[in-house]
């Protein structure tokens, strides 16, 4: 008798709102279970920074989010590791974090799922732990309940979702269009939701970053749609991506895990811009069998187009890389016919003889879209993408850049980790264009370089009006794409005309100090720069001169100031060194005082500003007056 009035006591104290806390205290999650349907809340301090919002799973198995109980509670766990990823915007990375596991039942009493819940300083996330039902030991997750409640008078910085099978070539969804800057809450993108990552203003109480992380093979990524007051939900990929092929529905193994969902956030953007959480939830999948070097690149395409692709102009661009000290020149689409296997291989032993490595283009459609460029059909299965990497590698190959691939169903996930483990047989490292976000991948995988998954540099090419706007879009690329990984954007261009004579095209807003800026500001190991040839001669020699020595690898960031879509201040050290950069993209020049404690008082500067370069002293109050023209940057170093 007693055991039956205790065990109800039990049930009633487990589904009772359960908060954990961060190591410093500020930061709190708040799981409940209200009428059999789980919820959680976030709080900074004392303000709701996600509002009571569902959790839960529908799945093959069982609805997983209704006629629930909240059956036991662990105790919380304190975890930290410190690792290195040297590939990233930080390459010493320590964590420290508490974790608590929250087990839900079914109205059956079997249990259903645990909801593992993480919370550092700066982060909250969670995943969930499905369990076999019965015999079953499989399950396709049909839909996920997790939502995010945002408080009311919220704002935000968004990426619609594109359209299925539209686009270029029916290459879309990947992650293109404009961002929303500073919107009202209420509208569902262009009618799909957004993309991750996804950013947040909570009025004058802070900011909120949504993204996801550890998804390669094991299941599928996701998107936000506005699906209710204030409040957005998980959503998976839609049936027609991938030409239609595969299911839009992830598959796990009983038990499994789902991905992590993760909330950062913060009073201002450092935390971020700063946050580490898409790599500490994650562990290598592979040991690197090669050591990859990373470094700059030379790219022709950007600035003289398909055109370009043959052997004397490729050549010339060996040359120009060399005379830049760059590492790398990647050879773009179209190489497999306007220059062939047997020329590149030629190609690639007279660069290997200037301290020059190549990237090689390829297209990733076997059968999903109808992107003509070749290589094709090489990259989409195990036999003729092994073979093609066997002579990469015998080619001395250094990297590949893969295009078009629009979607992110779990088969496509699947074939990204196929690409990458592949590769890392053959000591090739990857690239990937016109594509998904990545979720942890440079941890997960060694020989992972960048995603594009922004609104890159080819349409500054395409179009006037991204040129028009590009210092806008700029201020937000390092803040929020940059934050949850590394970025292919191919930027920088000292031309002002997008043309080989530099004569005709569309035409650069932006000042070459802006230019030298996103060196900085924009973060990818391996950075294909816009620069061209004739900007040895018709650009200034200070640009040339700091773009032949800029680093592409970083051992710590620093967000200083800014606001997404008028102005960014960031600093990044290599070594000892740092580099401080900063562009406007408001109507007006901007006035900063600049406290500079990164530098030490004496050191000479280097300033690059008003589109010249001097060299100052630091002084002993470390600060630094500065006014930033409209469209244009700052650099210090």
């Amino acid at each position: 008798m007693k055991l039956k009035r205790i065990f109800p006591m039990m049930l009633m104290l487990a589904s009772a709102a359960q908060a954990q806390t961060s190591p410093d205290g500020q930061l709190k999650a708040i799981v409940e279970c209200e009428n059999g349907k789980p919820t959680y809340t976030v709080m900074l301090g004392e303000d709701a920074m996600i509002c009571k919002s569902p959790l839960g799973l529908v799945t093959s198995v069982g609805n997983f989010s209704e006629d629930l109980k909240l059956v036991e509670t662990s105790a919380v766990k304190e975890v930290s590791e410190t690792y290195t990823l040297k590939s990233s915007k930080q390459s010493i990375i320590s964590y420290k974090a508490n974790e608590q596991t929250y087990s839900f039942a079914n109205k059956d009493g079997q249990k259903a799922f645990d909801l593992v819940m993480h919370v550092d300083n700066s982060n909250v996330a969670f995943k969930y732990i499905v369990y076999p039902q019965k015999d079953r030991l499989s399950a396709l997750v049909e839909k996920e309940q997790t939502s995010f409640t945002m408080p009311e008078g919220t704002t935000t910085f968004l990426c619609p979702q594109m359209t299925p099978q539209t686009g270029f070539a029916r290459t879309a969804p990947s992650y293109e269009t404009y961002y929303e800057y500073d919107a009202k809450m209420g509208s569902n993108g262009h009618g799909r939701g957004f993309t991750f990552p996804a950013l947040f203003r909570v009025g004058d109480k802070g900011w909120v970053m949504i993204s996801e992380t550890n998804i390669g093979g094991n299941y599928c990524g996701s998107r936000i749609e506005y699906t209710s007051e204030n409040t957005y939900s998980i959503a998976y990929p839609e049936e027609s991506e991938f030409g239609g092929v595969g299911s839009s529905a992830p598959g796990i193994m009983l038990p499994g895990d789902t991905p992590w969902r993760t909330i950062t956030i913060g009073r201002t953007l450092k935390p971020i811009a700063e946050t580490t959480i898409q790599w500490d939830l994650v562990k290598p999948q592979y040991e690197a069998k090669y050591d990859y070097k990373y470094g700059r690149s030379a790219w022709s395409w950007i600035i003289r187009m398909d055109a370009s692709c043959n052997y004397d102009e490729q050549k010339e661009y060996v040359d120009f890389a060399a005379e830049m000290g760059w590492e790398y020149l990647l050879v773009d689409a179209w190489w497999d016919t306007n220059i062939g296997y047997d020329r590149i291989a030629e190609l690639s032993k007279y660069a290997a003889g200037k301290g020059v490595g190549l990237f090689l283009w390829y297209n990733s459609n076997g059968y999903w879209n109808d992107a003509m460029q070749g290589p094709k059909g090489k990259m989409h299965r195990m036999i003729t993408r092994r073979q093609e990497m066997a002579w990469m590698q015998k080619a001395g190959i250094k990297g590949i850049k893969v295009d078009f691939v629009g979607s992110d169903k779990q088969q496509t996930m699947q074939m990204y980790e196929d690409i990458l483990a592949d590769a890392n047989e053959y000591g090739i490292m990857v690239i990937f264009h016109g594509c998904t976000l990545q979720r942890g991948w440079e941890r997960m995988y060694p020989n992972f370089v960048s995603c594009e998954a922004v609104r890159a540099s080819e349409n500054l090419a395409f179009g006037q009006y991204d040129n028009d706007i590009e210092a806008k879009c700029g201020t937000i690329h390092p803040i929020l794409r940059n934050a949850v990984g590394n970025m292919d954007f191919g930027g920088s261009a000292l031309n002002k005309r997008y043309s080989k004579g530099n004569d005709r095209g569309t035409t650069r807003k932006t000042s070459d100090v802006y230019a030298l800026a996103t060196a900085v500001l924009f973060q990818t190991p391996v950075q294909n720069f816009a620069v061209a040839p004739n900007n040895l001669t018709d650009a200034p020699d200070w640009a040339i001169e700091f773009m032949k020595n800029v680093p592409t690898t970083w051992d710590e960031v620093r967000f200083i100031d800014g606001f997404p879509g008028k102005y960014l201040i960031m600093a990044r050290r290599t070594g000892d060194k740092w580099y401080l950069a900063a562009i406007n993209a408001e109507e007006m020049p901007k006035t900063i005082n600049l406290h500079l404690d990164m530098f030490p008082v004496g050191q000479e500067l280097n300033v690059y500003n008003m589109n010249a370069k001097k060299v100052v002293k630091q002084n002993k109050k470390q600060t630094m007056k500065v006014t930033i023209p409209s469209n244009g940057g700052l650099l210090i170093y």
